[in-house]
């Protein structure tokens, strides 16, 4: 297996589990993981928030640790990856008000790379236009705007993952093992033991 090259697209309080798993989870399976933000460059830090589940009717958020960006938002083309991955938290709400954030969403879709999102990373691709026909899981508050652009929110228990072609997606970090499983299928990554 060759080793496919990742790009990731976070903010300032993207959920913290969400980030850091998956980019150390597939760099320890041999990607190369690139980790950008908007006006951010290499070796910057974004903040994160750690979102839970602790019976109230949301989530709860606290601070979380500092990411530090390894590639700058400014230098890269999405012609070189071969994949996608949009963390969720809050940063998705600002990040998609970003016009390049959605030019390298619609190359990701346009190409039918894949794309891992989770949570409310679909909002990113909600504000991209990209999940007309396309049916996916979010965190359940953004099902109807899925509806609303053309989509099908597919509602899911917060520990699976859902795959429509190309995109992986999932309601929250606790589908982590389901998620990252599924999106390594979709990239084609085998794992033996």
């Amino acid at each position: 297996m060759a080793a496919k090259k990742i790009l990731m697209l976070v903010g300032d309080y993207v959920e913290d589990y969400e980030v850091m798993v998956p980019f150390q989870a597939l760099q320890m399976v041999g990607h190369v993981v690139h980790a950008v933000c908007p006006d951010k460059k290499v070796g910057f830090i974004v903040k994160t928030a750690i979102h839970d589940f602790e019976g109230a009717q949301t989530y709860s958020e606290k601070p979380g640790h500092n990411f530090q960006l390894n590639a700058t938002f400014d230098e890269i083309d999405p012609k070189d990856y071969d994949a996608l991955v949009i963390p969720g938290g809050r940063a998705p709400e600002y990040i998609r008000l970003n016009k390049r954030v959605l030019e390298i969403v619609q190359h990701f879709a346009t190409e039918n790379k894949p794309i891992a999102a989770i949570c409310h990373g679909i909002q990113v691709l909600i504000a991209a236009d990209v999940l007309k026909d396309k049916s996916c899981s979010a965190y359940p508050a953004i099902g109807s705007d899925i509806n609303c652009v053309g989509g099908k929110y597919v509602p899911i228990s917060v520990e699976e993952a859902y795959v429509d072609d190309n995109l992986v997606t999932a309601p929250a970090w606790p589908a982590h093992s389901q998620w990252l499983s599924k999106f390594l299928d979709v990239l084609g990554t085998k794992i033996t033991l």
